[in-house]
């Protein structure tokens, strides 16, 4: 599934609609999240971690991707752990620029000792109620997507 802007763009600070990967496997967060950040920016809701590795590797349906500019990311993921596709993004020379946010429902230190040590750029538990929900979505928003400016890709390693 793919979202993306419509008319109801006016008082957003970034430039031009973002590009976000979210991987998520409860449809009702996938669709809350829709919701927050879809009508301004392009959200591409994979549901499982070998989805979301083919999306930024471009392979099979996802041949026309588009690289993202944040992904969000959930831990608890089938068939491809979110901490496997962590780890496979931050050690890929392609993608490890790319900020990842994990947005999940677990709350312990070794979920999130053990994704800063793979490299996360934020850690975001996911609240119980609808409000808290969009509240949080919407903070990710404003940190990642209207203050912070993030780089056009550029396709050679810059050192």
């Amino acid at each position: 599934m793919t979202t993306g802007p419509d008319a109801h763009t006016a008082g957003r600070v970034t430039s031009r609609p973002a590009e976000i990967l979210l991987v998520e496997d409860s449809p009702s967060d996938a669709a809350m999240t829709v919701h927050a950040l879809g009508t301004y920016h392009r959200v591409h809701v994979v549901g499982d971690g070998q989805a979301a590795l083919a999306f930024l590797h471009r392979e099979g349906r996802h041949t026309d991707a588009p690289r993202p500019d944040l992904i969000l990311l959930d831990l608890n993921l089938p068939r491809t752990d979110g901490r496997d596709v962590l780890a496979r993004i931050k050690t890929d020379q392609h993608l490890r620029g790319i900020p990842v946010v994990i947005l999940t429902t677990s709350s312990t230190d070794t979920d999130i000792l053990r994704a800063y040590h793979l490299g996360a750029n934020c850690y975001v538990s996911k609240p119980v109620g609808l409000d808290d929900f969009l509240r949080a979505i919407h903070g990710i928003e404003n940190l990642w997507l209207n203050p912070v400016r993030l780089p056009a890709y550029c396709p050679h390693e810059i050192l």
